[in-house]
């Protein structure tokens, strides 16, 4: 029962991925598809294979955000940290979508990742 806890950070983190993807696509792609300069099919496309070519070139961001920006904890406090932050930044997108609120997934994920941590009362 060890993978459990790391289990539900990996189900979190797809649920995450999943809602920022419909969350952002729309912002990704509404300049050219309100402009007309492409179809929405071929804009949507293209954004999904640049999101995708995208994940296979760097880390740098990730590297940042891990290193300098959140410290993640080792343990049970680290997992917490991340469940915070995911069902956080779940939620706030759900709620700017289900609301038509535009909003930035990263920053929800930052924010609910620093605000975690940042909680009264922390050791």
């Amino acid at each position: 029962m060890d993978w459990l806890p790391a289990a539900l950070v990996v189900v979190l983190a797809m649920g995450f991925t999943y809602t920022n993807g419909f969350h952002d696509a729309a912002n990704a792609i509404a300049t050219s598809v309100s402009t007309r300069a492409l179809t929405p099919r071929i804009a949507l496309g293209l954004a999904a294979v640049m999101n995708l070519l995208g994940g296979f070139v760097g880390v740098r961001v990730a590297e940042t955000i891990g290193g300098d920006i959140v410290t993640v904890p080792v343990g049970p406090t680290g997992i917490l940290l991340c469940v915070g932050a995911l069902v956080g930044a779940t939620g706030w997108n759900l709620l700017t979508w289900w609301r038509g609120l535009p909003s930035s997934s990263t920053h929800a994920l930052i924010g609910g990742s620093a605000g975690r941590r940042s909680r009264p009362g922390r050791r």
